[in-house]
């Protein structure tokens, strides 16, 4: 199957790697729209246009069957409007994983880090408003402007990176959050600075295996012997030594080729 993939950034790898531990014989063409970055703080024409865009491109460069919208921000934005735009193809988006998050937390308090405009976005929002209708919880939600800008930049172990999250995290912690949902999907890469924060018994959630799994839910035969093709495009300015970062955790990464994409 011929997967198309984006993200604003380096994020959305995350997810690749979860197709790529998961699933073998995919042919993924994942695109991080890093000139237009960061999606969060666009507004939701922009980015909507950006999806439209991008999908238009994946669809006529590389034929693709299956789209994976790897950006909650995004999946918020556009995720109806691709739909009925091509209906033909299988569109998969990403949304901040707020009830598997309900499930397991034991102090019933979750936390929920996030984009400003994924968190005030009308899709988290009834998601919030549905299953309260059914569950007692407590969730403490965190706007983390600037974040995404610091993992780009390579800055994932950086200080001040580890001042932002310390400042957001510190009063998760003393409401006895034990649970946090990593609601954008750049933030798995400092999963190591939330668990230096919260302590290491804090549970973190993340949606990139839930993707693979409604990914595999459509495909009728996944070939355990063909090895996964992987193409990374970017618009703009990108670390290559993020990407080497990034790859170099994955079980398996296939053949990945990474190049610039331009103006078509």
């Amino acid at each position: 199957m011929k997967v198309g993939v984006f993200d604003s950034g380096l994020g959305g790898l995350t997810v690749v790697q979860s197709l790529a531990n998961s699933l073998k014989g995919l042919e993924v063409f994942y695109i991080a729209d890093t000139l237009f970055a960061p999606y969060g703080e666009k507004t939701k024409e922009q980015i909507l246009k950006h999806s439209l865009d991008i999908t238009n491109y994946l669809i006529k460069a590389h034929d693709i069957e299956a789209l994976i919208v790897a950006c909650n921000t995004a999946t918020s934005a556009a995720i109806i409007k691709l739909r009925e735009e091509f209906p033909n193809l299988i569109v998969i988006g990403t949304e901040p994983g707020v009830k598997p998050a309900m499930l397991i937390s034991e102090s019933k308090s979750i936390g929920v880090l996030a984009t400003p405009a994924t968190l005030g976005g009308e899709k988290y929002q009834k998601l919030l408003k549905d299953l309260s209708l059914e569950h007692e919880f407590t969730v403490y939600e965190q706007a983390c402007k600037g974040l995404v800008e610091q993992i780009e930049n390579g800055k994932v172990s950086h200080v001040d990176t580890h001042k932002m999250l310390t400042t957001w995290l510190e009063p998760m912690k003393e409401r006895n959050v034990d649970t946090i949902v990593l609601g954008c999907t750049h933030y798995p890469l400092i999963s190591h600075l939330i668990k230096e924060i919260m302590g290491a018994n804090i549970k973190l959630i993340e949606t990139g295996s839930a993707i693979a799994r409604r990914l595999e839910s459509f495909i009728s035969n996944n070939i355990k012997d063909e090895e996964t093709k992987i193409k990374v495009f970017y618009t703009g300015k990108i670390k290559k030594d993020m990407i080497d970062m990034i790859l170099k955790n994955w079980e398996d990464g296939g053949q990945i080729m990474v190049r610039e994409l331009h103006e078509q």
